[in-house]
């Protein structure tokens, strides 16, 4: 476990710096050296109390959104601590935006955590994982939409805007609809999972068994199915994970106004739950680069800007919220990981 937190840290860290040079030089072939130093200028002006606000925020976000998690697991019979929830959450997060395969490497983390510290089939985690993401993706996707219906009738954004929005909330939709499939249609699962496992088996060169793998698959697969059975047959027990998700949201939704008001710059809260929802649609692409690193400042930035906010208060508004929801989230997840690496080493339980 050393070994493999060793090697993420260090192929992801010069990667994230090589990200951060990208969206400097996106902003200096824009707005040149002058603008650099206009946006620490309007950095330097941040009201420190606003912004400290929003540290209280990403937190509390982690924590509602731990609660969904953790209560969709008791309804699964899952017996955990919410201790455990919460650090795993923020373990997640660390390899997310460390491994380059986002909203994949932290849910296949927190499953086998998870897994590993409970006496229960880990299709059962699963089950919960899958149906909290299903959550979160709807509470965003319908922030979304009516958010964007509101300032479209009011303010009546560029057509690029709109296509991106029309764009990103097909694609989360689509999603929503292929995990709830899946999730239902266990025949069709048990086809798709067969496939992946004789791919990898294929790849493998015999080093891992097919009959073996197979055999491991089907009974992880019987109790995810089970599991969203129980979870599909209890609708008033969905209540407490729904508002907990969205919760979640809106502490999460909340930094962005936060930074805003930090820098004292009025924008609409549509522009901002518009540009959150995207941001977050975007950071599920696999695209390769740890955290998005530039990829994310530069869509956030130019999203800011098309909304009509000036560039050079785009970026101060990036740089701010970036700082929390993944610099931030990087040092605290980090000291998860290396918790959990402690009590490993002390013979104690996560």
């Amino acid at each position: 476990m050393v070994v493999e937190r060793r090697q993420i840290i260090k192929r992801g860290l010069p990667l994230l710096l090589i990200g951060l040079l990208i969206f400097l030089f996106y902003f200096y072939v824009f707005g040149g050296i002058a603008g650099l130093a206009d946006v620490v200028a309007e950095l330097q002006t941040a009201n420190l109390f606003y912004y400290s606000l929003t540290f209280i925020s990403i937190v509390l976000s982690i924590l509602f959104y731990s609660l969904a998690w953790h209560r969709l697991m008791s309804l699964l019979s899952i017996e955990t601590t919410f201790r455990k929830a919460f650090l795993y959450v923020w373990v997640g997060n660390f390899v997310d935006i460390l491994v380059p395969v986002e909203a994949v490497s932290g849910e296949v983390s927190k499953a086998y955590l998870m897994s590993k510290n409970s006496n229960v089939n880990s299709g059962k985690v699963v089950a919960s994982i899958v149906s909290h993401r299903i959550l979160s993706m709807t509470v965003t996707l319908g922030g979304l939409i009516i958010s964007s219906v509101f300032f479209i009738l009011k303010y009546k954004p560029p057509e690029l805007i709109l296509d991106f929005v029309i764009v990103i909330a097909s694609c989360t939709a689509l999603s929503i609809i292929l995990l709830v499939y899946l999730s239902v249609r266990e025949q069709t699962t048990r086809k798709f999972v067969n496939w992946v496992i004789s791919l990898v088996a294929r790849f493998s060169r015999g080093r891992w068994k097919l009959t073996t793998l197979r055999s491991k698959a089907q009974k992880m697969l019987k109790a995810f199915h089970q599991g969203i059975e129980i979870l599909t047959r209890n609708p008033r027990g969905l209540a407490g994970p729904v508002v907990f998700s969205m919760a979640a949201w809106f502490f999460d939704l909340l930094i962005a106004f936060l930074v805003f008001t930090s820098i004292d710059f009025e924008i609409s809260l549509s522009a901002i739950i518009m540009v959150y929802s995207i941001s977050v649609a975007l950071q599920t692409i696999p695209i390769g680069i740890p955290g998005e690193v530039g990829f994310m400042e530069i869509a956030m930035t130019a999203l800011y800007t098309l909304l009509g906010v000036p560039i050079v208060v785009s970026v101060a508004a990036t740089v701010l919220t970036r700082v929390v929801t993944l610099w931030f989230k990087l040092v605290v997840g980090y000291a998860a990981v290396q918790w959990i690496g402690i009590k490993v080493l002390m013979g104690g339980t996560q």
